[in-house]
C-alpha cells in the first residue's frame, strides 16, 4: 500500500471513530464555543438547544459553502482563567476556525482579550458588558446581544415617566451589574435631573443575603427600585421583598426579569407591575418568530427561552458571516461581519461597523402574576438600533483599530 493511501484510510477511520462520515470528517467547519453551563444552566441549557437547532437546520440545507458545521463546546466553570485555557485548547488542539459564546461579562472580557492577542475571530453571543465593544473593543471581536447600555436605555424612558425622585439600586457586584447601574444612573439623571439615589446594595454574584438586602432597601424608603439581580439571586430577593412588603406601593424597574428563564421560577411569588426587559415568547406573532417557535417546539417539545433565541441567532450569524466571507479566514470574516445584516427570530439585525455591536433589540413591558405564573404584558419590541450612543461618543470610547 502506498503511504498516501495509508494516511487517507487512517484519516477516514479516525473520522468514523469520532462518529463522522468520511465526507463530513474532511469537510467540516469547526466552531469553538465556551460557556458557563454548570454555573448558569437556566439560561444556557435553552441556549445550547438553540445552537443545536440552528446547526441542524443549516446542515440539513447543505451546510455553509458546502461544509457542515460542527460545534465543539467547553465549560468555563464561570472562571476567566478556565475560559482562556479552553480557548487555547480549542484553537491549538481542536483546530476550531472561529470562537463563540460566553454568558458572564467577565468571561466575555477574558475571551475578548484572548481574541485580540491571538488575532482570532470571536463572536460574543450573550455577555452584556459594554466594554466588549467599546473600551476593550477591537478588530476581531463582535457581539450579538443587546448590551447593558442598550437595555438600560430602553428602560430609562419608562422609569422617567414614573416621576419618582428617590431611587434605590440593587445589582450583582461584577462587571455586568456595575455597568448596568452606572448607565441607568447616567441616563436617568439626564432625563430627570432632580432624581436622587438613596440606597445601593451590591451582593456578590450567587451569594446574595436577600433578607438583609431587602431590609436595607426598605429602610432607605425609596420611591422606586432599579434591580439588576437575575437567576437564583432574583428569586431569593423577590421572596424576601414580598415577605417584607418592600414592593408594596413602590415601582420597580428590573433588567432581564421578563425573560422566561428568570420569570418562570418565581411562579406564584411573581410581583405585579414591574417594568422589565424580557421575552414574551407566546405572544410574538411575527412570521420570523412563529417559524422559529414552531421549529423549536417540534425539535424539543418545549417552549423557547431567551437563551434559545440567542444561541440560535449566534450560529446563524456565524453561518451568514462565513458565507459572506467565502470561508473562515479571519481577516475576511472581520470584513464580512462589519455592516452585515441577517434575519433572526426578532427580525433583521445589523452588526454596526463602528463598534461591532449588533442591533438586536429586546422586549420592554410589565410583568403580571396571572394564575400563579408570571407573564409579560403591555410589551413592545425596542429596536436596538435606536438605543445607542452617538457615533462620536462611541469613537471616543473605542480604541482605534
Amino acid at each position: 500500500m502506498k503511504p498516501l493511501q495509508h494516511l487517507s484510510r487512517a484519516a477516514a477511520a479516525l473520522g468514523l471513530a469520532l462518529g463522522l462520515s468520511p465526507a463530513l470528517a474532511q469537510g467540516v467547519i469547526k466552531i469553538g464555543e465556551i460557556n458557563s453551563y454548570k454555573a448558569q444552566p437556566a439560561f444556557l441549557e435553552p441556549y445550547k438547544k438553540g445552537m443545536e437547532l440552528a446547526v441542524d437546520e443549516i446542515n440539513a440545507a447543505g451546510g455553509v459553502n458546502g461544509k457542515k458545521l460542527q460545534l465543539i463546546i467547553r465549560d468555563d466553570n464561570a472562571n476567566p482563567g478556565d475560559a482562556v485555557r479552553a480557548a487555547e485548547e480549542l484553537v491549538s488542539r481542536e483546530g476550531v476556525e472561529v470562537l463563540s459564546g460566553a454568558f458572564l461579562s467577565h468571561i466575555g472580557l477574558a475571551l475578548t482579550d484572548f481574541s485580540k492577542q491571538k488575532k482570532f475571530f470571536f463572536l460574543a453571543g450573550e455577555p452584556l458588558t459594554d466594554k466588549i465593544v467599546w473600551q476593550n473593543g477591537h478588530k476581531y471581536t463582535f457581539r450579538l446581544r443587546a448590551s447593558t447600555y442598550m437595555q438600560a436605555a430602553m428602560l430609562v424612558p419608562e422609569a422617567a415617566k414614573l416621576k419618582k425622585k428617590r431611587w434605590a439600586v440593587v445589582y450583582p457586584n461584577y462587571e455586568y451589574g456595575q455597568s448596568a447601574v452606572a448607565t441607568f444612573k447616567q441616563l436617568l439623571k439626564a432625563a430627570q435631573p432632580d432624581v436622587e439615589f438613596v440606597a445601593e446594595q451590591a451582593p456578590a454574584l450567587g451569594k446574595v443575603d436577600a433578607g438583609a438586602v431587602a431590609q436595607a432597601l426598605a429602610d432607605a424608603k425609596p420611591d422606586a427600585i432599579f434591580n439588576v439581580l437575575f437567576g437564583a439571586d432574583l428569586s431569593k430577593f423577590v421572596r424576601e421583598g414580598n415577605t417584607r412588603g418592600l414592593f408594596q406601593g413602590r415601582e420597580v424597574v428590573s433588567l432581564l426579569t421578563g425573560e422566561p428563564e428568570y420569570l418562570d421560577p418565581l411562579k406564584d411569588e411573581t410581583p405585579n407591575g414591574w417594568i422589565v426587559t424580557g421575552y414574551p415568547w407566546n405572544g410574538i406573532k411575527t412570521p420570523e418568530h412563529t417559524a422559529f417557535l414552531n421549529a423549536y417546539q417540534k425539535r424539543f417539545n418545549d417552549y423557547p427561552r431567551l437563551g434559545s433565541v440567542v444561541g440560535y441567532s449566534m450560529i446563524q450569524a456565524l453561518a451568514s458571516g462565513i458565507r459572506r466571507a467565502g470561508g473562515t479566514d479571519t481577516e475576511k470574516l472581520v470584513t464580512a461581519f462589519r455592516g452585515m445584516s441577517m434575519d433572526t427570530p426578532f427580525g433583521k439585525v445589523t452588526f454596526r461597523p463602528q463598534d461591532h455591536q449588533s442591533t438586536m433589540g429586546a422586549y420592554v413591558g410589565r410583568i403580571k402574576n396571572e394564575g400563579g405564573k408570571g407573564v409579560m404584558v403591555d410589551y413592545r419590541y425596542a429596536d436596538g438600533a435606536a438605543f445607542q450612543p452617538k457615533d462620536d461618543e462611541v469613537a471616543k470610547m473605542r480604541p482605534a483599530n
